[in-house]
This record gives structure tokens, sequence and C-alpha cells, in this order.
């Protein structure tokens, strides 16, 4: 899918977790994107293939039960390759509502909820709060934002 696809398919979903939870729609989209590699290296399961749904690399058990397929961690600062358990769902409107549900009700992320309105400072605080381990992860969130996902207003000639 390419990344206009992407945007195109997947917005829809961000707005509305925009317009219940107050998660900048831009963000979502990014981390969705970055997770999936625009939906090109979706989770799936090692051994049966089963699509999880999760388009944010959630770990652990979801609405459909987990998967088992590889992350890459940062130890020392070096990616190393993992086999984990991922959420699994029935749909990809369930991974935005459970994404959503992580984000709002974990109070390690309240510091990111404090500047939502601004979507490049919300990245940068889930990454301080331990969203992820890449060190780059906010930097490369940022790049997807500012060149595949415009705000409306940016984007008007």
């Amino acid at each position: 899918m390419s990344p206009e696809e992407f945007v195109e398919t997947f917005k829809p979903y961000a707005k509305i977790i925009y317009e219940v939870f107050g998660i900048p729609w831009r963000a979502i989209l990014a981390q969705a994107a970055l997770e999936t590699g625009w939906l090109r290296q979706p989770v799936t399961d090692l051994e049966t293939g089963k699509n999880s749904y999760n388009l944010f690399n959630i770990k652990g058990q979801g609405l459909a039960g987990s998967v088992r397929a590889y992350d890459h961690q940062y130890i020392n600062g070096r990616p190393v390759k993992r086999i984990h358990e991922f959420r699994a769902y029935h749909s990809y409107d369930e991974s935005f509502e459970d994404y959503a549900r992580l984000i709002t009700e974990n109070p390690r992320y309240q510091g990111a909820l404090a500047v939502a309105e601004d979507p490049e400072a919300y990245v940068r605080r889930i990454q301080q709060a331990g969203y992820a381990e890449d060190p780059q992860y906010a930097a490369k969130l940022i790049q997807i934002m500012r060149k595949y996902i415009k705000d409306e207003e940016e984007s008007v000639d």
C-alpha cells in the first residue's frame, strides 16, 4: 500500500479517535504507518500467518487473542530481533480503539496527552514515556507527518 493510499484508508479511523479521545490524528496515522511499514509489514503470526490487525505493535493479549511475531528491541542502542506476543484484533477499528484506551488510561502517557494539540510534541512525549525503544522513534514519526500527513489547513493551496 502506498503512503497516500494508507492515509486515505486509515484517516477516517484516526479522525474518530481524535474526536472521541483527543489524540492527534496525524500522530496516530504516523505511528500506524511506521509500525506496519505502510501496511506492507503488518504483525502476522510466525506459524499460521494470521493477521493480527495490530497497527500499533502493542504487545500482549488483544480482543482476538495474540500472535507471535518478530520485534526489534534496542539493547545498548542496537536493534535486536526477538519473538514476542502481540495483541490481535478482529478488525483495524478495534486496533485504533485499543490504542486510544492504552494512551488515555495508562498514567505514563498523561504528559503526551497534555500536549496533544501539537502532534510533534505528542510523539516526543510518547517516546519519552517509553512507547517504543527506538531512539529515533519520535524523529521518524515527525518525518512521516511532515512528508505524508499534512493538516488540512497546511495542504490548502
